[in-house]
Order: structure tokens, then sequence, then C-alpha cells
């Protein structure tokens, strides 16, 4: 007997529809699952054979046959095995056929419980954007699935569960969530910027990445305050928009850091990994590929701390993805993307000790030293990075202040106001920030006048930048201008935003 049941599958961050076809004969017994599956899913062989034994239903022993259509792409995981057990007990009459709009999703254990799966959050988002209306999901998915408006969730923690819900016994209830509820914003960041004494230029700085959404890089000596201060960038960029946090929520659904309780992201990622990671573990991938930090930073910041002692590898491959906003990962059968539009801040001690030009510590490398540390960082990456800041020692006179200075409240209030200029000015470019300006878009919402264009033409022979520098001084030059609520672009706002720049000449020459 043949018998179908729809299920979904995984590619990046989108999913597409999978049809499990499983056909009973008589001959030798047998159980083959073709259709381009991994090993993960050839071993739901003995996991679903096990889980249906075990939870008292009879496993044929017929020649039995399991197509994963289309055969064509390739399966990875184990979100299929609930869907190859129904369908098995489906086509020898143990269970009714579930209705074709319906998804069924879950890994089996031998005991024949439900156990989890990543990714359960964009396979349901684009199942129902195809049509299908029902969702069998893990009961330990069941939030994340249930935040798609429209959809009819009904959590499974035992095949029985499914096979008396198909046959009418015993109905699991639909699960129903509160959207409201995930909708609502976080509260607010134990960071704030009114604790960081002094620092009053890079405080600038930030809030200017925050409103154009530009990289930056923060140079100074130990114990100034640079991840003080990045670790307090998130406070005050914008909330996340509805789409945005589905995204982000996506992705991390697909990596498996989804909080199972609160399963919806509401305040931007910030992601920090050690200096000891490797390509893959930043960019992405593996055997059966994952996103990787760009990727759950996406909307959000990624903070690399002590940018030299880096592998220099490891980079080199961020120079596209920052570029582009997104991470493509090649494979034989494949080829994914997953988006990465993110906001880099990195940190840097000016030499190997990190107390060169400091005035109360003395350096102790050598020139050839510091010219070897600081040259682990290429010239392109530097390019890609709008704004460098250097971050000086603290002065007592500001660590003894007993007042405490501007909110991250306050200076969220003047970058959301920034924010929605670029988001009026842009509604018809699809993109929502300065940075994101394209060569042409430069040239039509970035334009100088004599007075601006003399002070960008000399800074660009004295300074000897590339091209690309000079684009992005014109990028954050736009976003000072509209922190400023100043339709053009003044010498003023050109003047400053050479002087992120600066530092090209000082410290990397």
């Amino acid at each position: 007997m043949l018998s179908k049941v729809n299920s979904v599958g995984l590619m990046g961050i989108d999913g597409f529809a999978v049809t499990v076809e499983v056909d009973v004969t008589g001959g030798l017994p047998g159980f083959e699952i073709v259709g381009l599956g991994d090993a993960a899913v050839k071993e739901a062989r003995e996991r679903v054979r096990s889980g249906i034994k075990n939870s008292g239903y009879v496993f044929p022993s017929k020649k039995l046959i399991v197509n994963l259509a289309p055969a064509s792409v390739r399966k990875e995981g184990t979100s299929y095995d609930l869907a190859i057990a129904t369908a098995i007990l489906v086509a020898t009459g143990q269970a009714v056929a579930p209705s074709d709009n319906s998804i069924i999703i879950g890994e089996l254990s031998l005991d024949g419980s439900i156990n989890s799966v990543s990714g359960v959050l964009p396979m349901v988002i684009s199942a129902f954007e195809k049509g299908y209306k029902e969702f069998f999901v893990p009961a330990a998915n069941v939030k994340e699935a249930a935040i798609v408006e429209g959809a009819k969730v009904y959590p499974v923690s035992k095949i029985s569960d499914i096979v008396n819900h198909l046959k009418g016994d015993e109905l699991i209830e639909e699960y129903e969530i509160e959207s409201e509820k995930f909708l609502e914003n976080e509260i607010d960041s134990l960071f704030d910027f009114c604790d960081v004494k002094g620092q009053e230029s890079a405080k600038r700085a930030l809030e200017i990445a925050a409103a154009g959404n530009h990289n930056v890089l923060l140079i100074g000596p130990p114990g100034t305050g640079k991840t003080m201060l990045a670790q307090r960038m998130p406070s005050i960029l914008p909330d996340l928009s509805f789409e945005e946090a589905l995204e982000v929520s996506k992705i991390h659904s697909i990596a498996g850091t989804l909080n199972k309780d609160m399963p919806f992201a509401k305040t931007r990622p910030f992601r920090n990994p050690h200096h000891t990671i490797s390509t893959v573990g930043l960019a992405g991938g593996g055997t059966v590929p994952k996103p990787g930090e760009l990727s759950l930073s996406h909307n959000g910041v990624l903070f690399l701390d002590e940018l030299p002692e880096f592998k220099r590898e490891a980079l080199e491959v961020m120079r596209q993805p920052l570029e582009d906003g997104k991470v493509t990962i090649s494979r034989v059968n494949a080829t994914l993307t997953y988006p990465c539009n993110l906001m880099l801040i990195a940190s840097m001690n000016p030499c190997k000790c990190g107390f060169l030009g400091d005035s109360k510590r003395k350096c102790t490398c050598s020139p050839h030293q510091i010219n070897q540390y600081r040259s682990k960082i290429s010239g392109p990456l530097l390019d890609r990075i709008d704004i460098q800041v250097e971050v000086g020692s603290v002065e007592y006179d500001d660590l003894s202040k007993i007042e405490r200075g501007e909110t991250s409240a306050e200076i969220k209030k003047r970058v959301n106001k920034a924010r929605q200029i670029q988001r009026e000015r842009y509604k018809n470019y699809k993109i929502y920030s300065n940075s994101q300006l394209t060569a042409g878009m430069i040239s039509e919402f970035c334009a100088l006048d004599d007075a601006g264009n003399n002070i960008l033409k000399m800074a660009f022979e004295r300074l000897g930048l590339s091209a690309r520098a000079h684009s992005r001084i014109l990028k954050v030059a736009r976003t000072i201008a509209d922190l400023e609520g100043s339709e053009n672009i003044l010498p003023s706002h050109i003047a400053e935003a050479i002087q992120y720049r600066n530092l090209d000449r000082k410290y990397f020459e």
C-alpha cells in the first residue's frame, strides 16, 4: 500500500516542501530510504523501527521503501523521523492519513517519544506561505511554531499522540499564544552609557555609528574602556521591527540557540566570539552548514575584541560579507546563503604590549614587533570599517566625578530620529541606513558644496585614502548631517567624518 505525508526541509533560512512517500509491498523484508538524504536521514531507519515497535504498533515484515521527494534536493537532519513513522503507520492501516494541507516535523527517540529539532520557525513560516495550514511539531518547539499567525499548531510528545489525533480517538489541543506578549520590548539593558566616565569622543563616534549602522574600530591601551563601550552599543540601537525580529529568530532557530521559553528575538543580538574562533565558526559552514557568528549577529552587533589576535584567514573571510550583507556557503550539492546585515565593532591595542603613545606607561615593543602586530589587519578589511576612533586613558578627574553622564535612552532618541530620516529618504530604494548606500546613491544623496569638496580632496591626497575610504567618509558625513537634522552635508560634517579615518595613516602605514 502507498501513503504520502507532508514534511518540510531547510535550505539556508528558507524551507521547502518535502513529500514523504512510503510503499509497503510483498517480498523479502527490507527498509530503504531514498531521496538524497544525509547520514542522519539514513539512520532514521533504526529510530523509526524502534520507535514504532516501542509505541505498541506493528512494524511491517515486508519490503518497505521510503522516498523523500523531490529526490533531486539534498535532505539533512532528523526532522523527517515523525513524518516517516506516520507514513508507515498509514500505509499499514494503523493510522489515518493526515490532510493534504498538514505538515509533520519531529525527531524520534527509540521509545517513540518526540525530540525537538532545530529550524522549526523558518520551516513553519515557509510552509505556511506555501498554503499549508496545520503543523504537528515536537512539544518542545511548539512556542516558536505558534508565532506564525494563522497557523494551526499541534504539540506532539509521542507517536501515539498523532495516531490517536488522526483517528479521532483523542484530539491534540491546538496550541495558541498571545502574539502581543512576544512583541513587547525587553526590559532595559543592564549596560548604560551613563556608566562610562570620560571618553566623550568615543561616545560621539558610537552614536554616529548607531545612527547610520556603521562599522567601528576602537584603538587604545588596555583598561581604557573599549569593551565597556562596545557592550553598551545595543542600548542605543533602534528597537527591532517585527520583520527584523523574525529574521533574527529564524537564524537562531536554525542554529539551535533560540530560547525555548521565549522563542522570539526582542533585542538586537550582541555576539562576542573569542579570538580563537575558526573560519567556519565565524562565517558558518560545517558538514551540515550552520550559521556562523556573522549571521548570528544579523541585525545586531558583532564585537571582535583584540582584533589582531584573531586568525588572519578568519578576518579575511569577513571582507565580502561585510560588503554584501550576506554569507554564501558552497557545498557539492547546494549553495546556502545566510544574511549578515550587522554592525562590526572591533577593538585593538596600538601595539602588542598595548602602551604605545600612552602618557603614563612606557611601550616595550620594538619597531619590528609593532609592525608585525599591526600587519595582522589587512588594508582591505580596514577599508570596510567606516569609523576609527582612538580611546585614550581616562583622567582621574573624570573617574572621580559623582554626576553620571548622558544615558543611553537620551542618546537613543537622537539615533531613532536620524534613523527615521533615513527610512523616509530611502523608502523607495529597499535600504534602511546610510551604511547601505551604493555608489550611485552616494552621488545622489551625498552631494557636497565647493568648500566640503575641497576639504575632502585635501584629505584624500594627504592621507592617501582608497576609493572605498572616500565613499565611507561620505556615508559617515551623511549620518552626521542626519543627526543634526541638516538636509545638506556641510563642511563641518565632512571635517568630522575625516577625523574618523585619520588613524589609517597614524597606525597602519
